[in-house]
Order: C-alpha cells, then structure tokens, then sequence
C-alpha cells in the first residue's frame, strides 16, 4: 500500500496518544460526544485533561471531576496486552469503518481477534434470547448465507439468535459486541462460542473497561455497536419490549437498513417484528432479501474524513489558552437551557453568541455535570431538585 492509500485510510496513534485518550474517556463526565468536544476544542487529549479542572469549576461544580491517572491507564494497557487485546482510536485504519459514521461513536474501543473481520462490511444479526427452534435454524440459515456472500456477522453474544447467528458464520466471519469488558464475557454459556470465534478468525469488540462487569443498563451501549458497524441489522423473534427492538431502532437512527423476519401473530416472540414490518422494515423471506437491498452498499463509501492532529476529524475550534467566556455570556445561555432538549445552532441562534463560546460553555457545564445529551445531537440542562 502506498503512502497516500495509507493516509487515506487513517493515522495510527502513538502509545502515548493511547494512553492519554485512554485516559481522558476514562475520567468522570466524560462520554464520545464530549471527548470529541474536547479534542475538537483543545486540540489533544493532553491538552484537554490540562483543562478539565477548570472547565469543572467554571460549570459550577462543587469539586473537581475524577480524572483517570497515567498509571492507572497504563495497567489497562497492560491488562488488555496480556489479555491479547488491543486499543484502537476512531481515526486508526482498524476501527471499524461504519462505527465511524455515527453519533456518539466511542473513540476507543478494545478489539481482540481479527481486525481483518472487524472492518469488513457488516451485517447485524439479533433477536430473541428464547428463540423458538424453527427461529434459531432461519437466523443460523441466513447467517451462513450472508457470511458466505462476503459480510461479517455482527452480534451481541446472547442467549438464542445471536449465539446461533455467532455459531453459523463462524468459517466466514463474525464479531461479537460485548457489554462488560472484553475479560467479562456474558452469559457464562457461551464462553465455549466465545472460544470458537476466536479460533476461526473472528473478533470481539467493547468500548467498557476491562474488569468491567455487565449491568443492565450497558446492553443498550452494546446495541448501539452492533448497529453502529454494520451496514444493516437483520431482527429474528423480537418480543414488544425486547433490546433487539433498541438494537432496530438504533440502527434506524444512523441511517441502516432494518430487516426483519414475519412471525406468527401468536407468538409473543414475534411481536415485535411482525410491529417492525408494518413500519417500514425490510420483510425477509430468505437471504436475497438482504443480500439485494445491501449490495449497492458493499462499494467502498465509509471514506475517512480529514483528521486532526490527535486523530479527530475536526480542526479544534480553538486552542482553549486564554479562550474565557465571560459571567454575561453565561448567563445567556443557562437562560437559554431547560430540561427540553435543543441543538446546539438553535442555541447558538437564540443566544446570538459566538459558536466558539457557545461550545465552550457546553463543554464547562458538561465536565461539571450539568448537561445530558441525547440523539441526534441534542443536549438539555439538569434541572436543580
């Protein structure tokens, strides 16, 4: 590969950028979303972790936030080392292309097996974890079939259809998104599945510390990364109120395509698909359904945009030394913020201040605490009890 097709595809970030942006999604406050703020704002991940203690006072929180230690960076690096993992930043060629695309995409994830499999096109693979023998044997039949035809399968490594999509596709390629850290496996049932991926070239993916166990409310994070890497999700028995349903919704969302597989109107297990289908997801019968509605898509078209020089896509908007706003233009913009949530160019709009100090002031009330972010982009204010 040339040196342009190289730069194309990405830059590699050094071990100490890892460490610093290991770091700095690691500390308090900070999700994708601000991190990118940050590195867009400050210009390096270094020169963010500078700045958050007193982003934080600005904000008016009522202490510093925790931020991550070197050290304790470092034994995270070296626990994913000895594990046979690796770290890999959302600029570097072996992130996953699509993952790329989307909202929020966590700007380091933990990946071990083939990065081959991880970055090749994708598709989605979930359902229900007391799938029916007949549902198990048609995601299992349509895995094979889409793995056969070039996809790598993504899937969640749960109970039932994701464990028989994982298990189909084996020879051909398959990921498995995790909600714990990579060291925390879930369900205990498919460590044997979980071995068998590894042997056979496949790869698992989380973006949650190591030693991390799963809680509940993690599974969703995890949806979003199968919905984030693939081109289009394939939903096999759903109940009403099932994660594949998220996982559907999610992928929606980021603008993939949704299938879904008919189900008897008497079985709860296919509620929730038989719901899909009537609000627009593809209808899926066999595997040409999917394999026709993707194809147009398996052209290269998840081109890396310009990166920064800390591996962000963006310019920063501004170095943040000596960049201060003032209490007036504060003032401004917490009357501008409730519990509704907005976008920011409504905020900047409506205040009629800068967009540099309208994100600057973001990112101060969001270190100390003050903001929750939602889809598409757009934040509110936690309102005082």
């Amino acid at each position: 590969m040339s040196r342009e097709e190289e730069a194309k595809r990405g830059i590699v970030l050094t071990e100490r950028q890892k460490l610093s942006w290991l770091r700095l999604i690691r500390s308090d406050n900070i999700g994708p979303e601000t991190f990118r703020d940050l590195i867009n704002q400050f210009g390096s991940a270094d020169a963010a972790l500078e700045a958050l203690p007193d982003l934080s006072r600005r904000g008016g929180a009522a202490r510093s936030p925790r931020i991550a230690t070197l050290a304790q960076a470092e034994r995270e690096m070296e626990t994913a080392t000895r594990f046979g993992a690796r770290f890999v930043g959302i600029g570097e060629p072996d992130y996953p292309p699509a993952l790329r695309e989307i909202d929020g995409a966590p700007p380091l994830i933990a990946i071990k097996g083939s990065g081959a499999t991880a970055i090749r096109p994708s598709l989605g693979i979930v359902g229900s974890r007391n799938a029916s023998i007949n549902g198990a044997k048609f995601a299992a039949m349509l895995a094979r079939q889409c793995g056969q035809a070039g996809y790598t399968i993504a899937s969640g490594l749960a109970r039932g259809i994701d464990a028989a999509a994982h298990a189909a596709s084996l020879s051909t390629g398959t990921v498995a998104m995790l909600a714990g850290g990579l060291d925390k496996p879930y369900p205990p049932e498919n460590f044997r599945l979980l071995d068998d991926i590894y042997a056979n070239g496949g790869a698992t993916i989380s973006e949650m510390p190591f030693g991390w166990e799963p809680r509940a409310r993690d599974f969703p994070r995890r949806n979003r990364l199968i919905a984030g890497v693939s081109l289009g999700v394939l939903i096999v028995e759903a109940a009403e109120r099932s994660g594949s349903l998220i996982t559907a919704r999610l992928a929606g969302d980021f603008g993939r395509l949704v299938f879904a597989v008919p189900g008897s109107p008497l079985d709860s297990r296919c509620h929730g698909t038989n719901r899909l289908i009537k609000d627009g997801a593809t209808l899926v019968t066999e595997a040409a359904d999917i394999l026709d509605a993707l194809s147009p898509m398996m052209a290269p078209r998840f081109d890396l945009p310009h990166v920064a020089r800390d591996g962000t896509e963006d310019q920063p908007i501004s170095q943040g030394a000596g960049h201060h706003a003032g209490d007036k233009e504060r003032a401004i913009l917490a009357e501008a913020l409730g519990p509704s949530p907005v976008e920011t160019d409504d905020i900047i709009r409506h205040t009629g201040l800068p967009a540099s100090t309208v994100y600057l002031l973001l990112l101060e009330l969001d270190i100390a605490g003050k903001l929750n972010r939602h889809s598409g982009g757009r934040i509110s204010m936690i309102m005082a009890e």
